[in-house]
């Protein structure tokens, strides 16, 4: 289950926390830092599934080294009440790793009215980002690492012939997140795709707005991974063959280790406003890189999750 880190790594008194942690990529990353010597927080929305993980740290490690935060990142409400419970054990965090995802087959919306992808796939990293900041900033050096898909620079489902084909986003519906992937022509893939554009874009502003202060943040396609996000995004006439198709994909604790590096590495200490696809640094979609579009952004996801600074 280990996923190797790069260079000597030494977390002892660091602070991570580690969304999705219960998922396949996500328990090896959590598991991975708590080996390294950090305290790891793990988000989850199920309390058995995270505890059964806090115990297998525990046992791993020969430490207790693992704390369980219980809530739904789904929600504007899930994500203040995760942050807050986070505030009120630590006022340092060292390593946020945005891992949470998910992919939906039909359309569906949170109980604030945002189509799903959205709310899980991007508005989630960025509400708990934003209201973790001051936590981050008192623990600089320190890193956020946003896991996002290169689905964005091809959103097709096939991909084995044709071009390229970058998500399209549209700038008219930026200034109200709820317009973003609509019921006209839902595509469930393209949708996903769409809120890993959102977060890398995001990402971007955020980065260049926190030079200096010592928290990089930065984003990573880990490759295609045998999760159970692969099982969601294949077509049904696909099922049968599944088991066949997840043997030729990356393991989880392949899929972990370039997320791993991009939070350990002593070489990647002060990089941020990067996209990386494994280990190598690449492009996102070219309308990502739109300043005017990541403000407009910004205010949008600021106004949806009304975020409360804390004040650390």
């Amino acid at each position: 289950m280990n996923a190797t880190t790069t260079g000597a790594v030494d977390l002892t008194g660091r602070v991570s926390m580690v969304t999705g942690a219960t998922g396949g990529i996500g328990r090896v990353i959590a598991a991975e830092l708590a080996r390294l010597g950090s305290t790891v927080v793990i988000v989850s929305r199920g309390a058995a599934a995270a505890d059964q993980l806090k115990r297998q740290i525990a046992a791993e490690t020969g430490a207790d080294r693992a704390e369980v935060i219980v809530g739904d990142l789904s929600t504007r409400n899930g994500v203040r009440q995760i942050a807050g419970e986070f505030a009120a054990r630590h006022d340092r965090l060292h390593l946020l790793v945005n891992n949470a995802g998910a992919h939906y087959r039909k359309r569906r919306v949170n109980a604030d009215g945002v189509e799903m992808h959205v709310a899980v796939d991007y508005l989630a990293g960025f509400g708990l980002t934003l209201s973790l900041l001051g936590q981050l900033r008192a623990g600089a050096p320190s890193r956020v690492v946003n896991v996002v898909s290169d689905a964005m620079n091809d959103a097709r489902v096939v991909t084995s012939h044709g071009q390229p084909r970058p998500v399209v986003l549209d700038p008219g519906e930026l200034d109200d997140l709820s317009r973003i992937n609509g019921p006209a022509g839902f595509a469930p893939f393209e949708a996903y795709a769409r809120a890993k554009l959102l977060t890398t874009m995001s990402g971007y502003l955020l980065a260049d707005q926190l030079r200096d202060t010592g928290v990089t943040v930065n984003a990573v396609h880990p490759g295609i991974t045998a999760t159970r996000i692969v099982d969601d995004i294949a077509h049904p006439a696909m099922k049968p063959f599944l088991g066949l198709l997840k043997r030729s994909l990356l393991t989880p604790a392949q899929g972990a280790a370039p997320i791993l590096r991009l939070a350990t590495a002593p070489e990647l200490a002060g990089v941020t406003g990067h996209y990386f696809v494994r280990d190598t640094e690449q492009r996102s979609p070219e309308i990502s890189y739109d300043r005017d579009l990541q403000q407009r952004l910004r205010a949008a996801s600021d106004s949806y999750t009304t975020v409360t600074r804390n004040p650390n």
